[in-house]
């Protein structure tokens, strides 16, 4: 990921899918099942989560490193590291090997291995990866320990309310000292971008307009009612990274910018060129004719989400939708001349035809699952992060419906 990958060469789309949610949760055959999938299916990307350790609760935006990789992604737990392979990870990884213990070495070789594998079988199927980068790292977590000069006391991470949350987020994550950060070249983020692209061919940020301004709440609070706004360091974390990585440009991610997003916000991220996020599931508000996510605003520098891992399925979501954005929808689809018995269905191809780029969708609306299949009900601790398919889940008729839809887009696979 040196330079940025041009998404907008060519009208694609992909799969948002986990590796928790894998039949098993690993890397191995049931991987490569879902790149052979893909690859049926007409699909150019396979977008996941974030990959490291995750807290008790399953999150993998708590993770305990933001550097390493979860062991429990390992297909062979048990394979064995020579020394010297242990010392030649310790050498290429000088800078965040040392805020693990060394007994987490061999996991990260071994993770190094398979996920290699897994890019080549992708790369060979033309299947590209799309990570996730979370913006804060997990409190108590690795990286708090080993540079705690480089977080602030006092305070922690969330978002205020809003017309989801009366009480906002509270996340609990620490907050940057980023006057620190700027004194020592912003390395730790230089360092964390390079393991980004080391991993994938692109990525998503995770909460980007946290760059310009944040949310920071008394860490005594139990709600995000009390915080306040403080500014970010802007474009310069991304110029430290272009120039210290090399970059031609600066990289080839995606800015997750949902929310109350504000013009600088969006200067920044069109400044970097990266496409920003519109979300099918919002897109019909009969009280925003203006807004974004509807299908006639969208722009070429943006990536349509049927939904996210933070929102409901689309069966989920039209099952509880209220009768005036359903008639919003229906419209949408009618004035398209979409016809389908499946209203889901009919949704993911007028999503489809979209002038954005890239269209991702979740896997549980290809599959036409319920809310029982949601991944994450933001601002709740337990219950999340379970979802996972179960083996052969996934068929030839699937494929076939979603290439169909995917062809008759002009959308085609990456090759």
């Amino acid at each position: 990921m040196t330079e940025r990958t041009n998404l907008s060469a060519t009208r694609s789309s992909g799969v948002q899918l986990h590796l928790t949610s894998l039949p098993g949760g690993r890397l191995g055959p049931e991987a490569r099942r879902f790149v052979d999938w893909l690859a049926e299916a007409g699909q150019s990307w396979w977008q996941m989560l974030p990959l490291g350790p995750p807290d008790r609760y399953g999150s993998p935006y708590k993770a305990s490193s933001a550097f390493a990789a979860w062991n429990g992604f390992l297909e062979a737990p048990a394979a064995e590291v020579a020394p010297e392979e242990l010392d030649a990870f310790g050498e290429r990884h000088a800078f965040w090997a040392r805020s693990l213990p060394r007994r987490m070495w061999a996991d990260q070789v071994r993770f190094e291995r398979e996920w290699a594998a897994l890019r080549t079988y992708a790369r060979e199927r033309g299947v590209g990866l799309i990570g996730d980068v979370p913006i804060y790292v997990a409190p108590g977590g690795y990286d708090q320990r080993a540079w705690p000069e480089l977080f602030v006391d006092g305070v922690v991470a969330g978002v205020p309310p809003d017309a989801f949350t009366a009480a906002g987020q509270r996340w609990g994550n620490p907050l940057y000292d980023w006057p620190a950060l700027r004194r020592r070249g912003y390395r730790w983020w230089v360092e964390r971008f390079r393991r980004v692209s080391e991993l994938y061919d692109i990525a998503r940020i995770d909460h980007f307009r946290g760059f310009v301004a944040y949310w920071a709440v008394p860490a005594g609070d139990r709600d995000a009612r009390g915080g306040t706004w403080r500014r970010g360091p802007g474009r310069a974390v991304f110029e430290a990274a272009r120039r210290e990585l090399g970059w031609n440009d600066y990289g080839g991610f995606i800015a997750e910018d949902l929310g109350v997003i504000t013009p600088p916000v969006t200067r920044l991220r069109r400044s970097l060129g990266y496409p920003g996020m519109v979300v099918l599931q919002f897109a019909f508000d009969p009280d925003d004719p203006r807004g974004p996510h509807r299908l006639e605003h969208h722009r070429a520098d943006v990536v349509a989400y049927t939904g996210t891992h933070d929102t409901d399925t689309l069966r989920g979501w039209l099952d509880a939708l209220e009768p005036a954005r359903r008639r919003e929808a229906e419209r949408a689809v009618r004035d398209a001349g979409i016809v389908d018995d499946d209203m889901d269905w009919a949704l993911i191809r007028l999503w489809m035809s979209s002038v954005a780029p890239l269209v991702m969708l979740q896997v549980q609306d290809v599959l036409g699952l319920g809310s029982e299949a949601r991944m994450n009900l933001p601002g709740t601790a337990g219950g999340a992060w379970k979802f996972r398919l179960e083996a052969g889940q996934l068929t030839a008729s699937h494929a076939r419906r979603l290439r169909a839809a995917t062809e008759q887009a002009g959308r085609r696979a990456k090759r």
